[in-house]
């Protein structure tokens, strides 16, 4: 079975375990152990299949399913992605970090085919920008914590550790009903404005990491509700 069918087969399984109504779990289980119960003879719970040894009667509880407003809405939303990326050339993908809903990988594919980043992209032989994505226990009713992870780009709006200076991931300029696609074609589209090119230097010493974002973005974050949004100069990133 190839890596993209046991990618498949795996969300599909997912889906299928979130959407499963618990109260048929419950039926099911008060079913078993009524089965299995004492009142039964040995020949019967024999004839129904189950053993008559005292440890069946112990049904197993399913581990409780997250049905959270975050759980539904992230749900809905990688559901809508997945299946607009099974079409033709699809502008970005999304794979789920460590099967966790809450933490995601985002393939951008496709910027704007005039910009010099997409001139880097072909020369340089990058299939992709790889995004972090990270939502909050409020989302949707707080951003997402978004930072670019490969390859590393110079302007664009890109800071340090890949943190993504975008009014909207603050909590000042977000808003609930913002989609998951809608910030990542904001981005796209900041990237090409901010004149974003990926870096032809070597690699400095200096930590390219979660941790760097997250400090540069909280540095953002203050900065901005002390003075104010002010779109940064092209030189500033």
């Amino acid at each position: 079975m190839s890596a993209a069918a046991r990618s498949k087969e795996k969300v599909t399984s997912a889906i299928r375990k979130f959407f499963k109504s618990p109260d048929k779990k419950h039926d099911a289980n008060n079913e078993a152990s009524t089965n299995a119960g004492p009142s039964g003879s040995p020949g019967r719970r024999l004839r129904r299949g189950v053993s008559p040894s005292p440890a069946t009667s112990a049904t197993q509880i399913p581990k409780a399913i997250d049905m959270t407003i975050r759980a539904r809405r992230l749900m809905k939303e990688y559901r809508e992605i997945q299946r607009q990326s099974a079409r033709p050339e699809p502008v970005f993908t999304v794979d789920l970090v460590n099967d966790n809903l809450f933490e995601w990988h985002v393939r951008l594919h496709h910027v704007d085919p005039d910009s010099g980043l997409a001139e880097d992209m072909a020369e340089l032989g990058v299939p992709h920008i790889l995004l972090h994505l990270v939502f909050p226990e409020n989302f949707p009713f707080a951003p997402p914590f978004m930072r670019v992870v490969e390859p590393r780009i110079e302007k664009g709006f890109v800071m340090e550790g890949g943190a993504i200076c975008m009014e909207l991931l603050t909590p000042r300029g977000w808003a609930s009903a913002y989609t998951v696609e809608a910030v990542l074609m904001q981005f796209a589209a900041s990237l090409v404005k901010g004149q974003g090119r990926i870096s032809r230097k070597s690699k400095s010493s200096k930590e390219f990491s979660k941790r760097t974002a997250e400090e540069a973005f909280r540095s953002l974050v203050k900065t901005h509700e002390k003075y104010g949004w002010v779109t940064p100069a092209l030189s500033d990133g």
